[in-house]
């Protein structure tokens, strides 16, 4: 399994994805501006459920949400549901809605 990559086209829409051979496992599809990522799906491939992929996702986009100092709106009911569980762990980029 090669490591997250993130693809990004020239208008800031595109995804971070994991990719195995030449099929794409796992996807999270996001849109980036100057201050804001919008994360709008995850989605893992059906024989690879269950097996902590979307979970690397997130800690992707985290670190990279982290690293170009940008709020998330978590608009992906899977990112969602994870930074209202762990409000803690993701208060410093959570663009809260509630």
């Amino acid at each position: 399994m090669d490591d997250v990559k993130l693809n990004l086209d020239g208008k800031g829409h595109g995804d971070f994805s994991i990719i195995e051979g030449d099929e794409i496992i796992a996807t999270m599809e996001i849109s980036i501006t100057a201050a804001e990522l919008t994360v709008y799906h995850t989605e893992v491939s059906a024989t690879r459920e269950g097996k902590g992929l979307a979970k690397i996702l997130l800690s992707a986009m985290v670190t990279y949400a982290r690293k170009n100092n940008l709020k998330v709106l978590a608009l992906c009911p899977y990112v969602f549901a994870q930074f209202k569980r762990h409000p803690e762990e993701y208060s410093d980029i959570w663009k809260n809605k509630t």
